[in-house]
């Protein structure tokens, strides 16, 4: 393979080692994540990466190449495997015998993820070197947009075909639908870490969105 491949979205593809080239890999990517979290692109250390992995800095660019492949690997491999959590349940919106308290449900359960304090730090750091790595934002918007919206539009859609909703643009309702929920805590929470953001203060924003959304495409 070509040492300088990359897949669609500009993440560098790095070939599969042995056994215990892969121990070395693995040292070497959470040392990384760890280092790359707590300091950031440009001021994250190639010696603290070689320290936390156990392994010499010549492993680390036989492995990588560079610390800029050395970033769009690790970050890029984090993304999908960090939000395959997030994947919610929509079956169970389209058969939901109340629709609000199945929104409210699924809302308040995406948001107490997208809260954790791993992916939090995840989405600081990608979008303080977005202009840098343009990629990462790339993939961050398609993998959340694949694992949550996409079957979320599909359950709107079945809804509004059944006479429960009126949705004549299923995207833009479920955009609306996460902006106004989820949306909310998720961003005062990227801009002030501290910020108190009890289950009480969160079922009440999100039922108010829920209602929002519902007061604007529920059928009579």
């Amino acid at each position: 393979m070509d040492a300088d491949a990359i897949d669609e979205y500009g993440i560098p593809i790095i070939p599969d080692p042995a056994d215990a080239a892969s121990r070395k890999r693995q040292a070497i990517i959470d040392a990384a994540l760890a280092e790359f979290l707590a300091e950031g692109y440009s001021a994250a250390s190639m010696d603290a990466i070689t320290r936390g992995s156990g392994v010499s800095k010549a492993t680390i660019y036989k492995h990588f190449g560079s610390k800029e492949r050395l970033f769009l690997a690790v970050i890029g491999g984090v993304l999908p495997k960090t939000y395959a959590d997030l994947e919610p349940s929509n079956s169970t919106i389209a058969d939901a015998p109340d629709l609000r308290a199945a929104l409210v449900g699924l809302a308040t359960d995406w948001a107490r993820i997208l809260l954790r304090p791993d992916i939090m730090k995840l989405r600081r750091l990608v979008i303080g070197e977005i202009d840098r790595f343009p990629q990462l934002g790339q993939l961050w918007y398609r993998v959340t947009y694949d694992m949550n919206n996409v079957p979320l539009i599909e359950a709107v859609t079945e809804l509004s075909a059944r006479g429960v909703l009126d949705t004549p643009d299923p995207t833009l309702a479920v955009q609306q639908l996460v902006g106004a929920t989820v949306g909310v805590p998720q961003l005062v929470r990227t801009f002030s870490p501290d910020a108190e953001i009890d289950d009480e203060e969160l079922t009440r924003v999100i039922g108010s969105g829920v209602d929002l959304f519902l007061a604007r495409y529920a059928r009579a």
